[in-house]
């Protein structure tokens, strides 16, 4: 396995709000990309800081199997919490790669929201749950792993 890769983290705080965005890289994940849904791991310890909750949802999140990847996918997905860690709202996917095919689409979209399940509601403390209650995260996941035997629908290798 190549050593993990640092995912980026960028923060603006714009007229009172926090808007954070996180690219996630499958390479920076701690499990392997097969791993069972199950193993993910779901935070233990209280989420004080943004980056905390990035990495909460990174060790949370497993990308689809490679017999359903795309080299270089990805997908963008904004979402906010309540104070108790819970989902605000419903998520919104604001962004795939315009070239995948609609099979690739959705077996992305499933992976992101059975990450957002399982690991929601995640554990802020009061001082986080408070600074995030409402305000947009935008959550970004890329695939750059290089499957050997995705193909498209017409056969082709990605």
């Amino acid at each position: 396995m190549r050593p993990a890769s640092k995912p980026a983290i960028g923060t603006t705080v714009a007229a009172g709000a926090i808007i954070a965005a996180l690219a996630i890289g499958v390479n920076a994940f701690a499990q392997e990309p097969n791993q069972e849904p199950s193993e993910a791991k779901r935070p233990a310890a209280p989420l004080n800081t943004i980056a905390d909750v990035f990495a909460a949802l990174e060790a949370c999140w497993v990308p689809p199997g490679l017999d359903q990847a795309r080299a270089g996918m990805q997908i963008t997905v904004l979402v906010s919490f309540k104070r108790n860690g819970e989902i605000l709202g419903k998520p919104r996917i604001t962004y795939e790669s315009p070239n995948a095919s609609d099979d690739e689409r959705l077996s992305y979209r499933v992976a992101v929201a059975q990450a957002l399940r399982r690991c929601t509601p995640l554990p802020f403390t009061d001082a986080l749950g408070n600074a995030l209650a409402g305000r947009p995260l935008t959550l970004r996941f890329i695939d750059n792993r290089k499957p050997k035997q995705a193909r498209t629908a017409d056969g082709r290798e990605h």
